[in-house]
């Protein structure tokens, strides 16, 4: 399903349709006094629905780090930021998650993955990076990370990981590299979804009727999901059908706890870093 650069959306893309236009005065606020932020990416359309005006779109890690200095009162962020950093509630019921092969999350590799010495990574990835960790560790290598300085290097490389729309761009236009999708190969190993982020609320206020509007805005998404695949601009429909309606869901369940239960029991066993349990309020 390769396409043409002209036929590709540019990572960029996403986030003016989203929030390009000048966010409005708080009167036309829905989520008004709240500040709730989410990632730019394709993948998050059906969560926001109806509230795209009044949210922040930023890469994930810059939206973790304005999350945690307090800048925002909710994000739609990585699961590690909730799993390295107190103070967070988890939204429950919602999340961005495969079961299998996600299509936006991968290594792209020239070399066998046991001859991997180097992975240059995305640095707007957080919980991608943590994964990659564990599934190389799972299997006895553990390669460098480096920061990847540019996108347009990426095919340069013998060995890249790479999130979201520019691993789709990747993914579609001509390349030499295997691609090692880690939401494949994280059923591969547990037969368990991966949840890749959540809504995540600080603390420290009340919060009940975002939670509420939150869960309005995925249902809404949901019950509309047919009209979303079939009129946003990014990519072709085709695509768009397989990666919104298959790739990708959006429920945090009893198996979604689970795969984040076994993240947390690898997270333990393969780094010395403190883990905190998430906490879910409805």
């Amino acid at each position: 399903m390769n396409k043409s650069a002209g036929d590709r959306a540019q990572p960029s893309e996403v986030g003016p349709r989203f929030g390009g236009v000048q966010r409005k005065k708080d009167s036309d606020n829905p989520l008004a006094p709240f500040r709730v932020g989410s990632v730019p990416y394709l993948n998050a359309v059906p969560l926001i629905c109806g509230l795209e005006h009044a949210i922040e779109f930023i890469p994930p890690a810059q939206l973790a780090e304005k999350l945690r200095r307090g800048e925002l009162d909710a994000a739609l962020v990585s699961i590690t930021e909730v799993l390295f950093h107190e103070g967070y509630d988890v939204l429950d019921g919602i999340a961005v998650a495969s079961l299998g092969e996600v299509f936006s999350v991968f290594l792209a590799h020239r070399v066998p993955l046991e001859q991997v010495r180097e992975v240059h990574c995305d640095p707007a990835s957080l919980t991608s990076v943590n994964l990659l960790r564990l599934l190389l560790a799972e299997r006895g290598l553990k390669p460098e990370f480096i920061p990847l300085s540019d996108y347009a290097k990426a095919a340069q490389q013998d060995a890249v990981l790479l999130i979201g729309n520019p691993a789709i761009d990747f993914r579609r236009a001509a390349h030499p590299h295997k691609i090692w999708d880690l939401g494949a190969a994280w059923y591969e190993l547990t037969r368990l979804p991966f949840v890749y982020a959540v809504w995540a609320l600080r603390c420290d206020g009340e919060n009940q009727r975002l939670r509420r509007q939150l869960c309005e805005a995925r249902d809404l998404g949901l019950d509309t999901l047919n009209h979303l695949i079939t009129s946003r601009p990014e990519y072709d429909l085709d695509f768009r059908r397989d990666y919104l309606g298959w790739h990708i869901h959006y429920h945090l369940g009893v198996d979604e706890k689970r795969g984040i239960a076994k993240f947390i029991e690898l997270l333990s066993r393969h780094q010395a870093l403190p883990v905190t349990e998430p906490r879910f309020v409805a």
